[in-house]
């Protein structure tokens, strides 16, 4: 198949690929495009004609972004790419300071912003340095993608400079891998991990770290350790406060009780055989774990924030709480636990709400706002979507 078009996509490290957008970057190479990806790794991706391997941090005051700048401002000025697409903080910054020649040349710039870090109940700091730079790079940019409707409305209502702004629902989640399993399945898959089928299990998977929050969780499952024995907390991931979690459990007597799983790439297995998840954390932009548990028919009890708000409609298909309150954490998981019914009607309005945030409808707005920017492209019917997405 002969080149169309050339598509660079940008982010801090490359995993942010292969986590979130390999679906993207077949249904170019479908279309006949050539992709490359810029970022930090030397991960081997699918669907990536060329891959350049910049040294960016996710720090903003790390000198190495100035060298990563450079590089890929001659890399964007040798390979003339009709669309860049840049993706994470310090992606975003640089590709669209990087671009900025080339598109006064034609060259099309997207971002997708994942979670503005300036955002209702974040600090004055993040609004002093992320705001005013978000709003000047905005004028770089040919569509600002937002993934939660508190952010459209934020780059709507503060005049954000972008030629286009879109609300697209996130990434998209596989509803083909994550979905509830028949309970013989259930119970088999937790008598061969060393669970009963009586227990009450608690799933969040999430790096161990400030803004995830873990401690309130195990602090919610302390104090309803007597009133459900059966109840235990699975904790996938890792991260700097792998150990300070795994101490405090310990001394509020939750050594049995909590499961400290590491990191785990069966998350899609895990998930369904549990009968809650629960997120802990301070900011979200819009959590694929989340859109995860709802697809495996999970009810949820998070904290309130922005991205689980946009997710989680409360008493609907879970419980919203504020962030710090573990007692009324705990409360909700004890009303859960102690009512099936409640579980079951629960997770059956997560499947429902999920629906909209699977890879095929997100895959059919993003290929919406690519083929605007692509000359000459038709629009696609759902079937000639569905062969990339699914």
């Amino acid at each position: 198949m002969s080149t169309v078009g050339k598509i660079l996509f940008c982010a801090t490290v490359d995993y942010h690929f292969k986590a979130f957008h390999l679906p993207v970057m077949e249904w170019f190479k479908q279309k006949g495009w050539e992709v490359h990806v810029a970022a930090k790794g030397q991960l081997e991706l699918p669907f990536c004609d060329r891959k350049f391997d910049l040294k960016l941090e996710r720090s903003p005051f790390r000198l190495n972004n100035m060298n990563a700048y450079r590089e890929l401002k001659e890399i964007i000025e040798e390979q003339d790419y009709n669309i860049i697409h840049c993706h994470t903080p310090m992606g975003g910054v640089l590709a669209r300071l990087a671009a900025r020649g080339a598109r006064r040349r034609g060259t099309k710039v997207i971002y997708t912003a994942h979670g503005f870090h300036f955002c209702k109940g974040a600090s004055p700091l993040h609004w002093v340095f992320y705001y005013p730079v978000e709003k000047y790079l905005s004028s770089l940019t040919d569509c600002l993608i937002t993934i939660n409707g508190e952010d459209y409305n934020l780059a709507l209502n503060k005049r954000f400079k972008a030629a286009h702004i879109a609300h697209v629902h996130g990434v998209g989640v596989n509803t083909a891998s994550f979905k509830p399993l028949p309970k013989l399945e259930k119970w088999r898959l937790r008598r061969e991990l060393d669970y009963r089928t009586d227990d009450y299990l608690l799933f969040y998977a999430a790096e161990f770290n400030k803004n995830k929050n873990h401690q309130l969780l195990i602090r919610a499952l302390a104090a309803i350790k007597d009133q459900l024995p059966q109840a235990k907390l699975l904790l996938a991931g890792e991260g700097p406060l792998l150990e300070p979690c795994r101490d405090l459990a310990a001394s509020l007597g939750l050594t049995d009780r909590v499961r400290f799983l590491g990191y785990r790439t069966d998350i899609a297995a895990l998930l369904p055989m549990c009968d809650v998840a629960v997120a802990s954390s301070l900011r979200e932009g819009l959590p694929v774990n989340i859109m995860e548990a709802m697809a495996s028919g999970l009810p949820v009890v998070a904290t309130r924030n922005r991205g689980h708000a946009e997710l989680v409609s409360d008493g609907e298909n879970g419980f919203i709480v504020e962030p710090g309150d573990a007692a009324s954490f705990a409360d909700r998981l004890k009303r859960l636990g102690e009512s099936v019914e409640l579980r079951h009607r629960m997770g059956a309005a997560s499947i429902e709400l999920v629906q909209k945030y699977g890879s095929l409808p997100v895959g059919q707005e993003l290929s919406a706002i690519y083929q605007s920017f692509m000359v000459g492209e038709p629009n696609e019917s759902q079937s000639q979507y569905h062969r990339a997405y699914i």
